[in-house]
């Protein structure tokens, strides 16, 4: 079991690259759902299974929603008539939060191997993240 304990955040990282470098979160669900799953073919590990497969979709979202050669992207962009590159800019900066946020999850995901938990810890987490960027924004000014 302690090997598995990665697992999810390496999933989690590893989406985000693929959807990132290809623009396609479906086409990264297609490439990385079936080894998440495989991993855990015997059903020893339900659990793992569940919070893998959350670590692929949530990582290919992610990596897409940031991509420059996503459809979704460049037609955000497009669609409110901002430069492009502007665009993929500032995704980034709110996506970099939720990402450092969801991988410190996942690894809570693999020491608990339990969801609630790990939502619960999480929330708790981005929270108090989000908390302290606004108190520094405020203090800033």
């Amino acid at each position: 079991a302690s090997g598995s304990i990665f697992i999810p955040v390496v999933l989690f990282a590893v989406a985000v690259f693929l959807s990132f470098s290809t623009g396609t979160s479906w086409g990264t669900f297609a490439i990385l759902v079936p080894i998440a799953t495989g991993m855990f073919a015997a059903g020893t590990n339900l659990e793992m299974m569940i919070i893998s497969v959350s670590a692929v979709l949530a990582g290919a979202v992610c990596g897409d929603h940031i991509s420059p050669i996503s459809d979704t992207t460049i037609m955000s962009s497009s669609g409110a008539q901002s430069n492009h590159i502007n665009h993929v800019q500032t995704q980034m900066q709110y996506a970099f939060v939720v990402i450092a946020v969801c991988a410190v999850g996942y690894l809570i995901a693999g020491f608990t191997e339990n969801w609630w938990l790990t939502l619960l810890c999480s929330l708790v987490i981005l929270t108090g993240v989000l908390l302290e960027i606004r108190k520094r924004e405020m203090c800033g000014r």
